[in-house]
């Protein structure tokens, strides 16, 4: 892959990429992924569903006003100029992006695309020293905000001072009052396909988060890729569901994968699962977009509001357990889309739907991507044997500036961190994440495996297994289980749920230890925190 002349004037995030040995084995052997060298993805987006005949398409739903696609234009660009002109933001300068979900957040991402800066998204939970983080590693000089969110932003200022400008959104803000004056036009900023559009940082399973710097070409990759060919968009679905802007799996799902197909999203007023489906209910939604958990809460759901209209569903963000499919199609007639995708990748590159879906298998390679299964030393793996899993594609990991960049790729192969078998047929099965594999008196265990066997008693809500020290046997599986309401946190409780394990799978699997709690640790992408169990 050989590098463009760089449209930024800022280079800090190039300058700040791993060494090129370091790279990636990046790959665009599709005709609809050999992008043009000058690129802008904002623009390509936005601009292009226009410039598509899309203009009077709805491209957003919200409770307060509804945008097509030439007014999210004409907002776009006003908020560029006031980037641009206001702020003086320079192509290359990172911008922070503080808040929820949103028409704002939107806005302001497509407004930092086409001046050909480099967006930061942050989730709306942080707090001053989290965010501290994010902007001392990113050099970030400029912030566009939520103003309820201002207060933990400021107090992150107050500590890098390299974030000297701070603007809030909404109105009766001085961004709203300057807005109304700016022209709806504006030039895009002439960037490079790898020029890099977006700093995402890890959710982090193991509380050291990492930044993943991706290209203007990856952010299309991932709508030319699964959004395309996996997802299959029809011309009159609608997008809705949980995750944030600043995860990239909403990110694709919200922002990128409408505007690639002339669609809508319909965005919830706040965040819950009642929200969501009083959103699918207003608007008529189609398609939806969660976490195994979420389903799980929805199918609880499903028959307090009018879910009629929903015929696709995307699960992402942890692997899917076979009953939490079932039960969702039991429930509702619709096969989840499962797939795995990692902050690294930007978006899901194996997975499968329609007919193609094999529940409990997470899919194929998504088109444009290989995937293989290699052993410690990096050789290929026979079929049904587990090893780690590698993937390349047109996406790919480039870590800010991290020396764990050398574990993640090599020999151009991003090594993703979980453990894989691939059948006969060609089709990847999740087995574990490698750091989630449990020795037990000298067998391995696969903490998921178990957690599969305990959601299928009716009593477990959620549930995570992890492997917990012991005198005697060196390490034993250990359950943490929420209980459906009802039920006896009592020892009559965990020999039940111990004797309904043996009865799944094979003996020498069951938890042996198993502790109640009201809810599992998790990410604000909703990954359960393993690493807090452990």
């Amino acid at each position: 892959m050989t590098l463009q002349t760089s449209g930024h004037v800022d280079g800090f995030a190039r300058d700040h990429l791993p060494p090129r040995e370091q790279w990636p084995d990046f790959r665009f052997e599709a005709a609809e992924l050999d992008y043009p060298a000058r690129l802008n993805c904002g623009a390509e987006l936005l601009d292009g569903a226009v410039a598509k005949g899309w203009g009077d398409r709805v491209a957003v739903y919200s409770r307060d006003r509804i945008l097509t696609y030439s007014k999210l234009l004409a907002e776009a660009n006003r908020l560029a100029h006031y980037l641009v002109d206001d702020m003086g933001v320079l192509p290359g300068n990172r911008v922070l992006l503080h808040g929820p979900n949103g028409i704002e957040l939107m806005l302001a991402w497509y407004a930092v695309m086409k001046v050909g800066a480099v967006a930061v998204t942050t989730m709306p939970m942080l707090r001053a020293l989290e965010l501290g983080k994010v902007i001392g590693k990113g050099q970030v000089a400029f912030a566009l905000c939520d103003p309820a969110l201002l207060e933990p932003v400021r107090e992150a200022a107050a500590e890098h001072p390299v974030l000297n400008r701070i603007e809030c959104w909404g109105a009766g803000s001085t961004l709203a009052a300057a807005m109304g004056g700016k022209p709806t036009s504006f030039t895009n900023a002439d960037t490079a396909r790898d020029d890099v559009a977006l700093l995402a940082f890890t959710s982090g399973t193991t509380g050291q988060p990492k930044v993943c710097a991706h290209f203007h070409s990856s952010v299309l990759a991932m709508a030319d890729t699964f959004g395309r060919y996996t997802l299959s968009p029809e011309p009159d679905e609608i997008y809705a569901g949980t995750p944030p802007f600043a995860f990239t799996f909403g990110l694709g799902a919200f922002v990128v994968f409408p505007a690639r197909a002339g669609n809508a999203v319909a965005l919830a007023d706040r965040p819950g699962f009642e929200a969501l489906c009083e959103t699918v209910e207003r608007f008529g939604v189609t398609t939806l977009f969660t976490a195994p958990m979420g389903y799980r809460a929805l199918m609880g759901l499903w028959d307090a509001y009018d879910m009629g209209s929903v015929r696709k569903a995307v699960s992402a963000g942890e692997t899917l357990p076979k009953p939490t499919s079932d039960a969702m199609f039991d429930k509702t007639g619709i096969r989840l889309i499962d797939g795995i995708g990692a902050t690294e990748m930007i978006h899901i590159f194996i997975g499968a739907s329609g007919d193609a879906i094999r529940p409990g298998a997470t899919g194929l390679p998504v088109r444009g991507y290989e995937a293989r299964i290699i052993d410690e030393n990096g050789q290929e793996l026979a079929r049904g044997e587990v090893g780690r899993l590698a993937v390349r594609g047109p996406t790919g990991c480039l870590y800010l500036d991290d020396p764990r960049q050398a574990d993640y790729v090599v020999d151009g192969w991003n090594i993703t961190g979980d453990l894989y078998r691939r059948d006969e047929d060609g089709y990847f099965w999740y087995f574990s994440r490698a750091d989630d594999l449990i020795v037990a008196a000298g067998y391995n265990i696969a903490g998921p495996e178990v957690e599969q066997a305990l959601l299928t008693h009716e009593a477990v809500v959620e549930c995570a297994v992890v492997g917990a020290p012991d005198e005697e046997r060196g390490t034993i599986v250990k359950a943490f289980v929420v209980l459906t309401p009802g039920h006896a946190r009592d020892t009559d409780m965990v020999e039940a749920l111990q004797s309904h394990v043996k009865a799944e799978i094979a003996p020498y699997k069951y938890p042996r230890a198993i502790e109640f709690l009201d809810a599992l640790p998790k990410t604000q992408t909703g990954k359960v925190q393993r690493y807090r169990l452990r």
